[in-house]
């Protein structure tokens, strides 16, 4: 039996209304699963406004995974509106967290965790992330574990003996990818979902804003994250590895 890892969302509206979303992630794959819509909408089709750098084809695929995975999140909005103030809980394995937050924030934690979990080979990278989904986080955040993530993916390449990229040039590939992957999303929600307020597009918008600071941010060295590091940057280095203190049950050794 599959390990499956449960994330949920619950808004409450201006008017008391809820609205939940809730996420059932193999933890194999790390992919969303127990999605039963038999006839998706036309918009969510591969061929609609579909990426120009996409690698899937019709045959193999005919719905797009992003525009499946955002289904869920657009179509429940109804009348929201960016700007209004909603109560959210968000429930992940490790932790509980609520708050008070634009609906444009709290749509684009949602849509950030679906495009992560879906089946998208521009996503993939995103997966990680998935499993330690962080509820409603900052800009600054995001930024740090999305390096981190990066970064760790390149001690489990050396350990394979596979080539290792300290310089982060690959994790700019990325986000440059995933930038034209959000562009032709908007597109998409832009064409499709017309009778939506602008919640869902600018929850989108949000996610595309971060995909374009990421490269931006790598440019400059990661100059203000740099601070945070400085006793690792200090030399000599940091203090020595203290000898183990015997117990009195190994006073026979």
């Amino acid at each position: 039996m599959t390990d499956l890892i449960h994330i949920h969302y619950r808004f409450t509206l201006p008017d008391g209304q809820l609205r939940e979303y809730r996420f059932d992630i193999d933890s194999q794959s790390l992919e969303r699963v127990g999605r039963t819509d038999a006839h998706p909408p036309e918009w969510t089709r591969l061929s609609f406004q579909q990426c120009p750098h996409c690698p899937l084809t019709v045959d193999d695929h005919p719905y797009c995974p992003v525009a499946l995975g955002l289904l869920d999140v657009v179509v429940p909005l109804g009348a929201l509106v960016s700007h209004q103030q909603i109560g959210v809980e968000a429930i992940t394995p490790d932790r509980r967290v609520v708050m008070t937050v634009s609906a444009q924030h709290a749509v684009s934690s949602v849509m950030g965790l679906a495009v992560a979990s879906s089946a998208c080979p521009y996503t993939a990278f995103l997966k990680p992330m998935a499993r330690f989904h962080l509820p409603l986080a900052s800009m600054e955040e995001t930024v740090f574990r999305a390096v981190s993530t990066y970064l760790m993916a390149q001690y489990f390449r050396r350990l394979d003996g596979l080539p290792v990229d300290a310089d982060l040039a690959g994790l700019d590939r990325i986000y440059r990818n995933l930038n034209i992957l959000n562009d032709a999303q908007a597109r998409r929600l832009r064409l499709a979902a017309a009778a939506f307020k602008d919640a869902g597009l600018n929850a989108l918008i949000i996610l595309d804003t971060f995909a374009q600071i990421v490269p931006m941010i790598l440019e400059d060295g990661l100059v203000a994250l740099r601070p945070s590091f400085e006793p690792f940057l200090r030399t000599p280095a940091p203090v020595a590895v203290m000898p183990s203190v015997v117990s009195d049950g190994d006073l026979s050794r």
